[in-house]
């Protein structure tokens, strides 16, 4: 028996016609796409959830308590139901600050402090690196959308239940 020898060829890039490399740009391009979209959808999916409350309102918080979530917070998001929020859980209380760096959504920023009575309430712009930060040493910040604690009545002074859920402290 002969053995049968078969030539695989590589082609390279360069011997491809133009119509061909379009075809393979916009494939990988989508394929890009498509992975970035799908692991922001995994980042934001596996974040855990508390419930808080201020008075008689409800709040489903997504906890941000290390350093890669509170330093991705809801960047990149371009919407959030109005009774969910964010809320960021700092290692220690201290006069932390709040950016708007690629966050799409308009939000207000209520710093707590480490018994969750609410400090001080700024708003914030989207998209803006202004800082935003607490009057006083604070342990914990909430973001909702922009106007929700004015709505609500809610100001300094108001306290949040629910802090010692769900890995929240």
């Amino acid at each position: 028996m002969d053995a049968v020898l078969v030539r695989r060829d590589r082609i390279g890039l360069s011997e491809l016609d133009v119509p061909m490399k379009k075809i393979l740009a916009l494939s990988l391009l989508a394929l890009g796409i498509s992975t970035s979209a799908r692991a922001q959808v995994q980042t934001q999916a596996v974040m855990p959830r508390v419930e808080l409350s201020i008075g008689l309102y409800r709040i489903l918080a997504e906890v941000a308590a290390t350093p890669a979530r509170r330093g991705a917070g809801l960047m990149g998001r371009r919407g959030m139901a109005g009774h969910e929020g964010m809320l960021f859980v700092f290692p220690q209380s201290d006069r932390h600050c709040m950016w708007m760096k690629n966050t799409f959504i308009p939000l207000s920023v209520a710093f707590l402090d480490a018994k969750g009575r609410i400090i001080n309430i700024r708003d914030m712009r989207p998209q803006s690196e202004d800082n935003h930060c607490a009057d006083a040493p604070a342990r914990f910040a909430l973001e909702m959308n922009r106007g929700w604690f004015a709505e609500k009545g809610i100001a300094a002074g108001a306290q949040v239940q629910g802090l010692d859920a769900g890995g929240a402290r």
